[in-house]
């Protein structure tokens, strides 16, 4: 039977490890008061919606930004050495729960869909390419646009790109669709903000199977 000592100790939110067992499988006896080292405090829960961030002091008066909603983040493009900021769509896989992508938590490690609106715009601008484009349906008159006029020194510039140009079928395929998948990397219950990377290669084909498998 717990004492009424050891109860105290466990009420409220404690980043201790007084109240967890021995290796042997004994119970410890907290033998000193919580401590503010070991203080706790309610997940943010970050979620998909209009930016929301709140400042809140912490050890030492320092201070953490507690994002509560975000809908953009900046996502770097690691093989073209590219960040855009770009719109969050939803949470599509998350390692630890399904309940964090049925809710669209955003947390570090959580494999999300972003708008490739920017990155399509940047990679046109690039190479004179369109990127994921689908095939060209007939316009009316007034949607034909003329192609703006290029220099004779910037159409050198987009050749000698276009000879180190490489990118994946299932990264072009993503892009006709408009939606990158994308991996958190900052922790928006901290630092107030949702960045991550484009995932490409193996880790694109590794979570594209694990989302699938998930819609199975």
């Amino acid at each position: 039977m717990i004492s009424e000592q050891a109860n105290e100790w466990y009420e409220g939110i404690s980043r201790d490890h007084l109240h967890k067992h021995r290796a042997t499988g004994a119970a410890r006896k907290p033998n000193y008061k919580k401590r503010k080292y070991e203080l706790g405090r309610q997940a943010a829960k970050t979620q998909i919606g209009e930016k929301r961030v709140r400042a809140l002091r912490v050890r030492g008066g320092h201070f953490k930004f507690r994002a509560l909603r975000l809908d953009t983040g900046n996502f770097s493009w690691s093989s073209e050495r590219v960040t855009r900021k770009c719109r969050i769509v939803n949470v599509v896989y998350n390692a630890t729960s399904n309940d964090l992508v049925r809710t669209n938590t955003l947390v570090k490690g959580s494999i999300i869909q972003i708008d490739c609106t920017p990155f399509r715009q940047w990679y046109e601008q690039h190479y004179g390419v369109a990127l994921g484009k689908k095939k060209a349906t007939k316009k009316t008159e007034e949607e034909k646009v003329e192609p703006a006029k290029k220099s004779a020194s910037l159409l050198r510039k987009i050749a000698q790109r276009m000879k180190t140009r490489t990118i994946e079928a299932a990264l072009e395929a993503n892009a006709s669709e408009g939606k990158f998948y994308a991996k958190i990397t900052s922790r928006p219950g901290q630092v107030g903000k949702c960045d991550g990377v484009v995932l490409e290669g193996k880790e694109l084909e590794f979570y594209a199977k694990k989302i699938q498998k998930k819609k199975k």
